[in-house]
Formats: C-alpha cells, sequence, structure tokens
C-alpha cells in the first residue's frame, strides 16, 4: 500500500506547500492545494437574498457548492436524504436533479433510458426526485427477509405428554439493479447469511441464482434448482413500504414449484424466467416433477439494509421473540 510519507522527511521541510513537491509523495494528493487557503462563507444554493452572506459558519457552511457537489455526488440516495436534514444550504444543494436523475436511472435500469424519461413527464412532472420517492422499486441496498414458523409434534419416551416443537426458518432474497436476484431458504440468521450473498458464494452456502422483472407494483421472479431433476420456483409478489418511498415490504403472492426439460435449459445462467413465462400454476414440463403451488411459508419479506443485519431484531432467537408482526 502506498504511503503518503516516507520515512525519512528532512527538518527544514516546514510548510505545507514544501511538503507536497517533494519527492517523497509516491501518489498526487490534490487536496494539499487547499493548505493555506482561507475560504469565506458561501450563500445557500438557490437563495434570493441580496444581502451579502457573512454569518460565520461550521466548515460544512463555508465549503463552496462545487465541494459539496462532488461529495454528495458519490453518496446514496439514503444518506443524500440524511445529509439534508443537516443545514438549509444542504438541502437546498441536494434539490439538485441530478444527483436524483442518477439514482432512478440506475434503479431501473433494465426499463431503458427512453422509457424512465416518458414515465417522468408522464406520472411524475419531470420532478425526478418526486419519482424517486413515488415510483415502487426494489431496494438493492440490503436483503429481504421473510420468517416463518410452523410448529412439529416431537416424540419423547417414557412420559404421558409429548413435546412440541416451534420450528423457525427464513426466505432471503437480494436483488440487483440488473434483473438479477440471490434466492436462499436457510435457518441461519441474517447475519450470517448476509455474508454469503453475493455471486461469489461457492456451492455450499446454497445461494441461487435467478431473474426477476418489476411491473408497477408486481414482482416477478424466477429460480433454477440444478440438478438430476431440474426444478423451477416461480414467486410472485407484490411491493409496498410502511411509508412514502420506503419500498421495505413485499408480500408473498404465489410461491410454484413445477419441474422443465433439460432440453430447455441450456445454460445454467440463462434467463429462467423468460423460459416460463406464460406457464399455468399447475404447468410442470417434466412429468417426474409436478407442480406444487406451496401454502405455507407465506409470510411477508421485511427490507433489512446492510447497516442494519447484525442488530436487526430477527437475529433474536425463537424463545426470545414471542410474536413477529412483518408490517
Amino acid at each position: 500500500m502506498a504511503s503518503d510519507f516516507a520515512l525519512s522527511v528532512p527538518p527544514e521541510l516546514e510548510t505545507a506547500l514544501r511538503l507536497k513537491t517533494v519527492q517523497y509523495f509516491v501518489t498526487k494528493r490534490p487536496w494539499l492545494d487547499l493548505y493555506g487557503i482561507n475560504v469565506r462563507p458561501v450563500a445557500p444554493f438557490g437563495s434570493v437574498s441580496s444581502k451579502p452572506y457573512v454569518e460565520s459558519a461550521l466548515l460544512h457552511r463555508c465549503l463552496p457548492d462545487e465541494l459539496l457537489f462532488e461529495v454528495f455526488a458519490r453518496m446514496t440516495p439514503h444518506d443524500l436524504g440524511r445529509a439534508s436534514c443537516v443545514c438549509r444550504k444542504w438541502r437546498y444543494t441536494i434539490r439538485n436533479p441530478v444527483f436524483w436523475r442518477n439514482a432512478c436511472l440506475k434503479a431501473w435500469q433494465f426499463s431503458g433510458v427512453v422509457e424512465n424519461y416518458k414515465i417522468l413527464q408522464s406520472k411524475y412532472e419531470g420532478s425526478w426526485r418526486k419519482m424517486w420517492l413515488l415510483r415502487p422499486r426494489v431496494r438493492t441496498d440490503g436483503i429481504y427477509v421473510s420468517r416463518n414458523t410452523y410448529i412439529r409434534a416431537g416424540v419423547a419416551e417414557w412420559k404421558i405428554t409429548n413435546p412440541v416443537h416451534l420450528v423457525c426458518y427464513f426466505r432471503y432474497m437480494r436483488f440487483f439493479p440488473s434483473g438479477r436476484f440471490l434466492y436462499k431458504n436457510s435457518s441461519q440468521k441474517v447475519k450470517d447469511v448476509a455474508k454469503c450473498m453475493n455471486f461469489r458464494a461457492s456451492s455450499t452456502d446454497c445461494v441461487f441464482k435467478g431473474h426477476y422483472t418489476l411491473s408497477d407494483n408486481q414482482v416477478e421472479a424466477a429460480v433454477l434448482y440444478p440438478g438430476l431433476r431440474p426444478t423451477v420456483l416461480r414467486i410472485r409478489l407484490r411491493l409496498r413500504g410502511t411509508t412514502v418511498g420506503a419500498n421495505n415490504r413485499m408480500d408473498l403472492l404465489s410461491l410454484v414449484t413445477s419441474g422443465v426439460n433439460d432440453s430447455e435449459i441450456k445454460d445454467p445462467d440463462e434467463d429462467i424466467l423468460g423460459v416460463v413465462e406464460g406457464w399455468q400454476d399447475d404447468e410442470s414440463h417434466n412429468p417426474d416433477v409436478p407442480a406444487v403451488s406451496h401454502r405455507r411459508g407465506m409470510m411477508p419479506f421485511v427490507f433489512v439494509p446492510f447497516h442494519e443485519v447484525e442488530t436487526t431484531v430477527l437475529n433474536l432467537p425463537v424463545e426470545k421473540m414471542d410474536y413477529f408482526v412483518p408490517g
């Protein structure tokens, strides 16, 4: 790793101006040009006041709009929303439509740029920020988790009463803007599964890859279970949010497993959703694998951001979580 300073620096190099010009720097440090420069406060972006802006302010108020723009351009929409609560200057700067245009085009990139511009003008009055808040979107900065439980009767010898076990398992889904997603069905906690929910996961992690489409608030997804008898899991979801723009809930509408022929699957990484498009719920192309519409394990999905996977209540054991309501 490159270091800013060498082990030996001559003592006569006392100022930053001399320090940045010596040969001890391996890489360029452009921010050293700001050393020794007094930055005067500037008026907030969009201010119409004619009075000179001479208010004494903190460092974040003294930064010019150009530098703030570069900082905000590298932040996620969630962080932009939090930063807009800091002060009026930041809120006016974050209202710049460039930030929200980039976020919208990335979130709905599978729709295409032309289609996104048409939706922007027809439904959201040309406001990218309004489109980001009101248009249903699948969040990609975390994992959707569905917690399911069922009761299983146990057996105990030499006792009058038999024990009853409460079994808990989870369905995990992580979506990507490109139209792909990862699926895992496991009894492991969220903090353990989040580490392997990526495309580099090995076969022992039992993380399956699939494709999805989003139409309004309806999500159609399909994932292939490889093996001697390939099976397709078809999932239909309804996207919603507990607040405006949250998109933190998914209602599981249907869950169907069907068999497919080997001739229909040429590549395990191909778009399996296009293969099963138009299939009925009771349709199966492999007589050895009948179509099954599942009725158990249909609890709604709850969104857990990556920065909350260690602290979410879904990590609690069954005995410490009497009743969980996804909302």
